[in-house]
């Protein structure tokens, strides 16, 4: 009999069945939260779980769910960093630390042209030809186009050859890139073999800056067809000139229908009338007296004949007759006839062929050198023989003449030497100029030097001179003390003037004389012994001009010498024994030096003692 079925009590709406504990079966049991009071009704369900207490946190937070918004009012705002300056430039603006392809190179395109060789077949003047075409590859993303200009009536499809795209290589491996496109180089377009014989400006530029040499350009190739398509434009235009069977097949028409003959010449007079070519030259005359004399060659290509006129200029000392060739043919060697009458050789004269800027040509044995031409030559030679006269041009201006200054001859001894140039440069001489200002301002200051003679003569040691500088106008006298029985007269030894030094080639200056200075004056060396009082005083008021004179100067030079003891002694030091000293650190004092030094910084001598120069005292000068 079968079991009636009740309804679940853990479950709402299912019926128990088989949802039994098994027999037997313990420890498997699981806690339910979930119970109803009233079995059948779902109002009496009891959440048997037993949670921790709620506190007055959790009340607050619970209060808190009535607001809407609660989370984002009661929630901590993290604190936003600044904005970087890449976040302040609008984004349409900025620009990559690494530009990408399309960004850097943006719209440069390379342009290389090339060729490729295409059969043709049932022609009879060609069995293939040239098709050139521009190859462009974009930088930007690496695509490729070609390019065909278009030649009118040629016949063929021409224009866009491929339309912009990746162009595989041929072994499939990769695209092709800016390193498979060199000049010289060919490659493979979907079976069709392309060389490349050129490029222009901006990519021959572009693989400079990125270190890859490019050849050189290759002249364009030309078929067939294309060199009989211009031959034959030239000929409809009348470039070039008829064959010889031409011209026979139409003097045979003539004379068949009874024309007269036409003559070259007069075809030639008629074509070519007042056409002149102008051409400049030179010959240098080696004959005695003879200069480079200039000439203008005009060459009449209506008959072939030359004139040369003589091209003179303003105050030559020329007479004033330009013709030095009549108009005439001009043969390249000039020949006696041996019998009257007798015609020349043709082809001995000059043709326009022959003359050539640069080179020379011979008229009746003068050696002409042509060195220019003028626009009109240059550009029927350009047009007609594909000759560049510009090329040949030679510079014929004269270097400019530097006329050397004449020295003036050596004083004679005569006078005075300012007086003499003055005659060389005068034809009335006037006085040379004196300095008032110097004159009135020195004038009966005269510098005295006492010196002696050292010649190396034994009658002439014992002999005193006096040199006397005179300021007002730089002269020099030198007068000798009489002394007793020395067998020479006193009196003047050098009259007043103004005397030149043999060491420096200029007139003696006040700065050449100072004590213990050895001059030559009348071929006699003289050595300054000491000077008197005016003159010491008028070098020490000038100590800029007269360094040997300032006591400043003086006392530096011995500044290498303090640290030696005698420096320190307040007794004073000899004056030889401190130019020993002073020699020894490498300081070589003049006399006059020393008698600065003994004037400022000395001190007098016991008895029959020289005076002493006070070390301390000048080094305390100097280091202040």
């Amino acid at each position: 009999m079968a079991m009636p079925m009740a309804k679940s009590t853990s479950l709402p709406g299912l019926w128990k069945m088989g949802t039994e504990k098994p027999r037997g079966l313990t420890g498997n049991e699981k806690k339910v939260t979930l119970a109803f009071k009233v079995g059948g009704d779902l109002g009496s369900a009891v959440d048997r779980k037993k949670g921790p207490a709620s506190t007055k946190e959790h009340r607050e937070l619970a209060g808190l769910l009535k607001t809407a918004g609660w989370r984002m009012m009661y929630t901590e705002q993290p604190e936003e960093p600044p904005p970087a300056e890449e976040e302040m430039i609008p984004r349409n603006m900025r620009h990559p630390r690494e530009a990408p392809a399309w960004l850097k190179h943006d719209k440069q395109v390379l342009r290389f042209y090339g060729f490729f060789q295409e059969t043709v077949t049932e022609r009879p003047d060609e069995n293939a030809r040239y098709r050139h075409v521009s190859i462009m590859f974009h930088m930007e993303d690496g695509t490729m186009s070609m390019h065909e200009p278009k030649v009118e009536n040629s016949g063929l499809a021409q224009g866009p050859f491929l339309k912009r795209q990746k162009v595989m290589r041929q072994d499939g491996m990769a695209y092709l890139g800016p390193d498979d496109l060199k000049v010289g180089q060919e490659i493979t377009i979907y079976g069709r073999t392309i060389h490349i014989n050129g490029c222009d400006r901006f990519t021959r530029w572009f693989f400079e800056q990125n270190g890859i040499w490019l050849p050189p350009e290759e002249p364009v190739v030309e078929d067939q067809w294309q060199k009989s398509y211009k031959l034959k434009k030239m000929i409809e235009r009348g470039e070039m000139p008829l064959s010889r069977a031409s011209v026979d097949a139409k003097h045979l028409a003539k004379y068949m229908s009874g024309a007269p003959h036409v003559d070259m010449k007069f075809t030639q007079f008629a074509l070519n009338e007042r056409k002149v070519l102008r051409f400049k030259a030179y010959w240098d005359d080696h004959t005695p007296y003879g200069a480079r004399i200039y000439f203008i060659i005009h060459y009449f290509l209506a008959d072939n004949t030359v004139e040369i006129n003589e091209a003179h200029c303003r105050n030559s000392g020329r007479d004033s007759y330009p013709m030095f060739m009549k108009r005439g043919p001009l043969s390249k060697k000039n020949q006696v006839l041996a019998v009257p009458g007798l015609l020349a050789a043709e082809g001995q004269i000059y043709y326009p062929h022959d003359f050539r800027v640069g080179q020379s040509i011979n008229v009746w044995g003068r050696k002409l050198v042509i060195y220019d031409c003028d626009d009109a030559t240059q550009k029927f030679y350009k047009q007609y023989m594909d000759i560049d006269q510009r090329e040949g041009c030679l510079d014929v201006s004269e270097k400019p003449v530097t006329h050397l200054k004449l020295t003036p001859p050596p004083h004679n001894g005569v006078g005075r030497e300012e007086d003499s140039l003055i005659n060389c440069s005068m034809i009335q001489p006037k006085p040379p100029k004196v300095d008032l200002e110097k004159l009135m301002l020195y004038t009966g200051e005269v510098m005295r030097f006492e010196c002696q003679m050292v010649n190396g003569e034994p009658e002439d040691e014992m002999r005193r001179l006096v040199i006397a500088y005179y300021l007002a106008d730089d002269e020099v006298a030198v007068f000798e003390e009489p002394i007793r029985n020395s067998g020479h007269m006193g009196g003047r030894f050098s009259e007043k003037r103004r005397i030149k030094n043999p060491a420096t080639g200029e007139y003696f200056k006040l700065s050449d004389l100072f004590v213990g200075q050895t001059v030559v004056i009348a071929a006699q060396p003289l050595r300054i012994t000491r000077a008197d009082e005016h003159c010491l005083q008028y070098l020490e008021a000038h100590p800029e001009e007269f360094p040997y004179a300032s006591p400043l100067a003086c006392a530096r030079r011995i500044l290498p010498l303090a640290a030696e003891p005698e420096m320190q002694d307040e007794k004073g030091l000899e004056p030889d024994r401190l130019k020993d000293l002073a020699a020894a650190a490498g300081v070589y004092l003049v006399d006059h030096e020393v008698v600065t030094l003994l004037r400022h910084f000395g001190v007098a001598g016991g008895d029959n003692q020289p005076p002493r120069v006070l070390g301390p005292l000048a080094l305390q000068c100097a280091q202040s």
